[in-house]
């Protein structure tokens, strides 16, 4: 394995300022791929991290963490949404701080066989953790009503009909098997000059789709909230609107900055903030670092640290 890292780990300096790593603290990295945040971490202070991740691909990584720090770093092989019970089945049931680096990594998207991307021809797949059903599946399954809400949905595409009738209209000859060619069948159906490329948003919808982001991230955060102690903290990192909006939302939520009680929820005002936050408006990557990593351009940064309450009731979310 090079030692030169295939994906470079976005406000990592952030990161770790913010988490304040301190010595015998205990820490998951929630979306391990590389490791560069568990690495960060680990690096910072005599502390534990629990490095969890579905993509079976990141193994080589966290062996060579294991390596490196020993008995300090313990990679578990799942959901982020499901890191209750993953720490529950090695004996951890509280942490210091949880950290979430969302979406896809660049070694997914640069791996052209995983099908993540419309830069280079593969086969259109999309699942993180190999299982479930395909990007392809998808698309040579829905219906056109359902394939332009998925895409209007998940990708906020302002064209997703026009998309997906032409979609509709070539799997009538062939399944639709290739990135490259839908790709060039969004790229046809768009019209005009676009500021991104035109498929961006139908690719982003459908991997989000295939692996339940939204719904992984909802959870995920309400299993951080369960598992990290007062004073712990809670780190997101993320690359579009739609997370962004999730993460923001609980987190007013939780730290008591939203309206006054609605005749839906009386008593949401009532309950004891879970959460204060650390960052006010979320924080961006430097010049240097969009320079440096294109990638990190679209990244925002959210920090909370956990209160002394109790977890809030599910049904109480927003």
């Amino acid at each position: 394995m090079s030692s030169k890292p295939p994906h470079l780990s976005v406000l990592r300096r952030e990161v770790v300022e913010f988490l304040n790593p301190r010595d015998g603290e205990v820490f998951v990295d929630g979306t391990f791929g590389a490791g560069g945040y568990s690495r960060a971490i680990l690096d910072a202070a005599k502390c534990t991290v629990y490095g969890i991740d579905r993509d079976p691909t990141v193994a080589p990584y966290a062996a060579a963490l294991t390596a490196a720090y020993g008995e300090r770093f313990h990679f578990l092989s799942g959901r982020f949404g499901d890191m209750i019970e993953l720490l529950g089945g090695v004996g951890v049931s509280r942490v210091d701080g949880v950290v979430l680096d969302l979406g896809v990594s660049s070694m997914q998207l640069d791996e052209a066989g995983r099908g993540f991307s419309f830069q280079a021809d593969g086969p259109l797949d999309m699942r993180m953790g190999r299982e479930g059903p395909s990007a392809a599946d998808l698309v040579n399954s829905l219906s056109a009503e359902e394939l332009a809400d998925l895409i209007y949905k998940y990708g906020e595409e302002r064209h997703s009909r026009r998309i997906a009738r032409a979609i509709v209209a070539v799997r009538g000859d062939r399944p639709i098997t290739r990135t490259g060619e839908l790709a060039k069948i969004v790229e046809r159906a768009v019209p005009g000059h676009q500021a991104i490329h035109p498929a961006t948003r139908t690719f982003q919808a459908l991997r989000i789709s295939v692996n339940d982001e939204l719904g992984e991230l909802e959870g995920g955060l309400a299993a951080a909230e369960r598992l990290i102690g007062a004073g712990g903290r809670l780190i997101v990192v993320s690359f579009h609107s739609l997370e962004d909006r999730i993460v923001k939302a609980f987190l007013r939520q939780r730290s008591g900055e939203v309206g006054g009680p609605s005749r839906h929820r009386p008593n949401v005002a009532l309950t004891p903030p879970s959460f204060t936050l650390m960052t006010k408006k979320a924080v961006r990557p430097s010049e240097e670092e969009a320079a440096l990593n294109p990638r990190a351009r679209s990244a925002r940064l959210r920090a909370a640290c956990r209160t002394a309450a109790a977890p809030w009731p599910l049904e109480r979310a927003l």
